[in-house]
């Protein structure tokens, strides 16, 4: 299960869901961007313009209102208030749930969800520079348990996360938190006889 969460303690200044289901491909295919998942984060902690997004990423304009408006057509971003500026109307989009998560459901019309997408890929990118630096903090654990233990155990994972993203925002560093379980190819003992 992918989730992109924000916080519920520190809630963005607009009103959006609790959590909400991703079940097409085309919205799964959307947050699987980098520059989308950068967005959607950006706007944990209040609503923005694609100008103001645009400066945060340092990136064109053109390019941050392309991928609003692919997050806003697959339900992820919505369009909060908007304000006048010199006769143009700014709009500031937020988030329209402060959890995403992907429900893996077969489509009707027999798509197949995207399996390109990949968090670990995304915090191996973004930590490259935190490891040459000598800040990168990260554990890798092995353990046979059963299929019912790993979701037990990812549901306390997913706890943690959420005390993650509670945190007040504050200080000038910018963090990220990978967490996750999968099965491996790792080697295994046999079993004791």
């Amino acid at each position: 299960m992918l989730v992109c969460g924000a916080m519920a303690d520190n809630p963005p200044d607009y009103e959006l869901a609790d959590r909400i289901a991703l079940t097409r491909p085309d919205q799964v295919k959307a947050i699987g961007h980098p520059l989308r998942t950068t967005i959607l984060q950006l706007l944990h902690e209040r609503a923005a313009t694609v100008t103001e997004l645009a400066e945060a990423v340092e990136r064109p304009k053109s390019t941050v209102a392309h991928h609003v408006d692919v997050l806003t057509r697959n339900g992820l971003l919505q369009v909060v208030r908007t304000r006048k500026v010199r006769a143009i109307e700014e709009r500031f989009y937020g988030r329209t749930a402060r959890l995403f998560h992907v429900a893996a459901e077969p489509s009707p019309a027999g798509e197949q969800m995207p399996g390109d997408f990949n968090d670990f890929e995304v915090a191996a990118r973004e930590s490259a520079k935190a490891f040459e630096q000598g800040k990168l903090w990260g554990f890798i654990r092995h353990a046979r348990i059963s299929e019912d233990q790993a979701s037990q155990f990812w549901d306390r994972m997913a706890k943690l996360v959420d005390e993650f993203d509670r945190m007040p925002r504050s200080g000038e560093t910018m963090y990220g938190f990978a967490i996750g379980i999968y099965p491996s190819d790792h080697p295994t003992l046999p079993t004791a006889q």
